[in-house]
Parts: structure tokens; sequence; C-alpha cells
């Protein structure tokens, strides 16, 4: 008697097991019914003003340029700002070497990179002597964080999400190119500074708020 065996091709569909297809099916639905979750809608800007102007303690770093004319130099900057209380570093190759920047309430002080101290007016010839020109740190502070200066203003222009976009303030123009979330505030991460041929460039790499300073 002759025998006759059938063979049968076992396809990728069979080659799963009951529980592997169960596991699967619960994977894609628990894809389908967890999406990403948005961002919390933005706040009316009068409020996140508020919110921005009320910052006492941040620090950032990164880079900046400054321009007068033709002129041009760059540098590392970090910012740490305590209540009225300001400690900017600059470092890298600004032709006259590093800068320490001691700002309070009412002094202003400027370490060279040479160890030399300048204190008063001195030290505000020794800011324009750097950077070209005599940037308005006080007003600073607020427009490095995406808000204007308390004193009056211009013109300010707001986005869609209520984020600064320009604003006029002290014969100054700030314009904000891109911000960044942090926590749940919007941060600038670029931003310039011009008035005349003077002209500030910040890129920010990093921001550290408080976690009271990080609510809107």
């Amino acid at each position: 008697m002759r025998s006759r065996v059938t063979g049968r091709t076992v396809g990728p569909a069979a080659a799963w097991a009951p529980g592997s297809l169960l596991a699967v099916a619960l994977l894609l639905s628990a894809c389908a019914t967890h999406p990403p979750h948005p961002l919390p809608q933005a706040l009316p800007w009068a409020q996140r003003l508020r919110a921005l102007q009320s910052i006492q303690q941040f620090e950032l770093s990164g880079r900046m340029s400054a321009i007068n004319g033709t002129q041009a130099v760059t540098a590392g900057v970090r910012w740490r700002q305590r209540n009225d209380d300001a400690v900017i570093d600059l470092s890298g190759p600004l032709g006259l070497g590093a800068a320490h920047i001691e700002q309070t309430a009412s002094t202003l002080s400027v370490t060279s990179g040479q160890g030399v101290i300048y204190q008063g007016p001195t030290a505000n010839d020794r800011v324009a002597a750097t950077l070209g020109f005599d940037p308005p740190l006080r007003s600073l502070r607020y427009w490095i964080v995406g808000a204007s200066d308390p004193s009056p203003l211009t013109e300010e222009s707001i986005d869609a999400e209520q984020r600064l976009t320009h604003l006029l303030q002290q014969g100054w123009r700030v314009d904000y190119e891109q911000y960044t979330r942090v926590q749940n505030q919007w941060l600038p991460q670029r931003l310039s500074v011009a008035r005349g041929s003077w002209r500030l460039r910040l890129v920010i790499n990093s921001w550290q708020l408080t976690s009271h300073d990080a609510d809107p």
C-alpha cells in the first residue's frame, strides 16, 4: 500500500499565538485612547505680563553678540537674577577679555578679565567699552523674560499664544524670534535689542526658574 503525506504551509498570521494577538490588540487600543497631552490654554496677556514682571529669581546661559555699526563682539553669557540684584558673566572672544558684572538697585561694578574693578560711572564706561554701547541693564532684566519694563512703553505686539513679538520702550526696540517652554512658562530663546546702529542679540540655551516663578 502506498501512503501519501500532505504538507501545509503556515502563514505569518497563523504563526502568532492567541495570547500574542491579544497583547498586540490591547497595546494598539491603549495607544489609540491616550493621545499626547495638549499644552494648557494660553492665559490673557495682561495676566501673563503680571506674572512675568513678578519673576524675582532666574538663571540663564547662552550666547550674545553686540553690534555697533560695523563693529561686533561675541561672548558666552551667564545671567543670575535675585530680586533687584544681577550677576552677569561674559566670556569668550570679547577682544578686551572676560567681564564680571554685578548690579544692585543702586550700584554697578565691573571686574575685567585682568582683575581690575570698575565702579560707578567708570563701570558704565567699561560696559560700553566692552560691548560698544551701554545697554539698559535695568530694563533688560524684564525684556529678557519676555515682558516689558513696568515703566511706560510706546508699543507692544503679542502673538496667538499671548507672547510678546516686539515692543518699543525707552527708545529701544525688542524683537522676539523664538520661545521655549520652561515648566509652565513660555520664555524667550532668541531675541534682539536695538537702538539706532546698536544691536544686541541673545540666544538662550538654558533657563532655570524657582518653582514659584515657574507658575503663570
